[in-house]
This record gives C-alpha cells, sequence and structure tokens, in this order.
C-alpha cells in the first residue's frame, strides 16, 4: 500500500508546491497523531473480519481535521477528496489503491467525536503535549469570547430559529448565534479552555470555566468590570486586571497626570490583552469558520474545541 500509483509519481514530478501543500506538509509534522489517535481508538469500532473493514482511524482523524481548516461539509469532504491530490495525499489515500470514504462514513466517524465528547478530550490533550514542550506558562490567562452566527432562517421544517442559539446586541449591530469563550495562556496566547454558551449570555457569567486554577492573574476586557466581587471569585487568590473603560480615566474631575496614568494602564493593558485575538483570527481567516454548520450548542461545541485544537498547533508550529 505504501507503493507510489504513477498518478501519485506523476504529482510528485510537478515543479511547484502549493500553498495547501505546504501548509499540510506542516501540520502533518506538528500534530501528535499517535496520541489524539490513542484517545479514540477505544471508541473506535474493530474489525473482528466480518463485514467491510473500516478505514483506518489515522486516515478518517486526517479527514476530520481536513474538513476543520476548509470548512467543508461530509458531501464537500468527500468530492475533495476526489478532486485533490494534496488532500487524498494528507489523508493517506489513493484513487489507485483503494476507495474514498463516501459523506456517510465521514458523517458517522464525525458523529462517534460528538458521542463520546472526544474534541473535548482532544483540546484537553494537545494543551498537555504543548505544556510538556515548555510553550504554555500558565501564569496567567487572557478571557475573551467571540460571536459565532447562525442561520436566523425559518425557511425550514419546523419553521423556526435554532432555538439553543439567541440574539444578542454589540454596538448598534444585532447578531443572532452563539459565543466561544477562551482562556488564553498570558505568554504566547495558546488556549488552554474553551466554553461555549448562547449569544446573549454576559462574558463575565461563563468566566470561571475558562481557568485552569494555577494562575497568579487573570485579565479581562472592560466588559468585566467587578469580576473580583462575584461570588465564585470572592475567595479566589487569582490577581483579575480588567482595562478600563475610556470615562474612567477621560473625566474631567480627574487631573492630567491621572488621565495620563489611566491612558497608559489602558494601553499596556490591552496590548497584552491582544494575544487573545489571534486564535478568533485563525479560526475565522484562516479556518474559515464565521457561521455555525449544526443545529444545537452541542454539535458546534464538538466543532469549536477541535477547531482551536488545531489554532493552538498552527501557532506553536515554529516551536515544534
Amino acid at each position: 500500500m505504501d507503493q507510489l500509483s504513477f498518478s501519485d509519481a506523476e504529482h510528485n514530478c510537478k515543479r511547484k508546491q502549493t500553498k495547501r501543500e505546504r501548509f499540510l506538509l506542516e501540520m502533518d509534522k506538528v500534530i501528535p497523531w499517535k496520541r489524539l489517535e490513542e484517545l479514540i481508538s477505544p471508541h473506535y469500532p474493530n474489525w473482528e473480519g466480518k463485514g467491510r473493514k473500516p478505514y483506518e482511524l489515522g486516515t478518517m482523524l486526517r479527514i476530520y481535521c481536513l474538513q476543520q481548516w476548509y470548512n467543508l461539509s461530509d458531501p464537500g469532504m468527500e468530492e475533495s477528496l476526489y478532486e485533490i491530490h494534496s488532500m487524498r495525499q494528507f489523508a493517506k489515500l489513493s484513487l489507485s489503491r483503494g476507495s474514498i470514504p463516501d459523506e456517510t462514513t465521514i458523517l458517522h466517524f464525525r458523529h462517534l467525536l460528538e458521542k463520546h465528547q472526544l474534541t473535548q478530550a482532544i483540546l484537553s490533550d494537545v494543551v498537555e503535549y504543548l505544556n510538556e514542550r515548555g510553550l504554555m506558562l500558565r501564569t496567567g490567562t487572557i478571557v475573551d469570547a467571540t460571536i459565532i452566527n447562525a442561520p436566523p432562517s425559518t425557511k425550514n421544517k419546523p419553521k423556526a430559529r435554532d432555538p439553543e442559539m439567541h440574539q444578542t446586541k454589540k454596538g448598534n449591530q444585532w447578531y443572532f448565534g452563539m459565543k466561544a469563550h477562551i482562556g488564553v495562556d498570558a505568554r504566547n496566547g495558546l488556549v488552554h479552555s474553551v466554553h461555549t454558551t448562547a449569544a446573549n449570555v454576559h462574558d463575565i457569567v461563563a468566566a470561571e470555566h475558562l481557568l485552569h486554577g494555577e494562575e497568579a492573574f487573570a485579565i479581562g476586557d472592560s466588559g468585566d468590570q467587578g469580576i473580583q466581587k462575584r461570588d465564585e471569585f470572592k475567595y479566589s487568590e487569582t490577581q483579575w486586571q480588567t482595562v478600563p473603560r475610556p470615562s474612567r480615566y477621560q473625566s474631567d474631575k480627574l487631573s492630567d497626570k491621572e488621565k495620563e496614568v489611566g491612558q497608559k494602564t489602558a494601553k499596556l493593558l490591552s496590548s497584552i490583552r491582544a494575544k487573545v485575538e489571534h486564535p478568533f483570527r485563525i479560526i475565522k481567516r484562516q479556518f474559515g469558520y464565521t457561521k455555525t454548520r449544526y443545529k444545537g450548542l452541542h454539535k458546534n461545541s464538538v466543532q469549536i474545541n477541535m477547531l482551536f485544537a488545531l489554532a493552538n498547533l498552527y501557532r506553536a508550529r515554529r516551536g515544534l
């Protein structure tokens, strides 16, 4: 099965390596495939010599990663495997040496991950893997959230929007969907915790799910004012710092010196907090995840956990 087919050999003789090929080659090197497969293997079906032999676990996991990177549906993933050689090569498939998993097989593997909440375990294992490599300091956490839009259309069988999603107003714009709350390492912006809610849930409510318990300090945005007074943090040793609102240091009642100190403090905290925006940029701009694909919070939460796990490995690829 490792022998090259004529079509594979012909493709490998081309002069230019494409951007997709370079990306997949990089990610193939940094993802700890063996660790992740060991997490999934207890739940993956074993072949007992009867019926059709299931595809290799490694192949299905690679296909699932491709789905996240290129924001593909199950049918779209199947067609891409037929059409794009670099994707087949990454998934260790060949048109001349075996079959391509159909959309139903891809769907069943995704349901397997959803049923056993395996992407949450994958995120935790990736965080542990990065920690073992010395890439996470764990002394501080930055928290933030982003809105993921959901289809607001009611042109469906129940004639209603997704009941688990909600609308919220940000600035002068209304949004309908969910929120992805994350806690990232203050040193390098790697995600260590993810929590999902409907879009109308305030960021401050989800903050308790975003700390790992070992940090000496945590940083939030201006919307998290007074977070240390909440019951869940009243007796916590974690020191909270929040970016002050402009009204706090631009008031006419303050002296010029106080205004200058307040402005410098806000600028300093904002520059540190900027790291929390990088994972959002990766999943939204590079992976193309700007809208939910499935109904309900659970299925989308499973996908979001995997997206942030892959975003961590992408950000840390130079150090790995």
